[in-house]
């Protein structure tokens, strides 16, 4: 869980991209990947065995990015795209706006796959 700045959505769908090109690398399998950025609540839970967790709306809207999109792909949110307006674009990245896509116990949210431009 970063500390709150400026980079976080773009840094956060480069390394999403960076994960699919390993994976296709390994050649093993394939993943869905989804991102939604915002606030979580996170803490620790457990009284024998302590694990860290995140919880929140944020965490199931990106659950239903990774459910709604593709394998080999990165699925981001319509409110994920607008956090990435005014970044530059070194990376060359491509957002292909696929319209709005039911997610379950969400409606219809806003959704862009992200690609590398070669």
């Amino acid at each position: 869980l970063p500390v709150a700045n400026t980079t976080n959505p773009m840094d956060v769908v480069i390394a999403g991209l960076e994960i699919q090109e390993w994976m296709k690398v390994q050649n093993k399998w394939q993943l869905r990947l989804g991102i939604h950025t915002g606030s979580v609540i996170a803490g620790v839970v457990g009284d024998k065995k302590f694990a860290y967790d995140i919880w929140g709306n944020t965490v199931n809207t990106a659950s239903r990015m990774e459910s709604s999109g593709e394998a080999g792909k990165v699925n981001i949110s319509g409110s994920t795209y607008k956090n990435l307006s005014g970044f530059e674009n070194p990376k060359g990245l491509q957002f292909i706006f696929r319209g709005k896509i039911p997610a379950k116990n969400k409606g219809e949210i806003e959704m862009y796959f992200v690609e590398k431009k070669i």
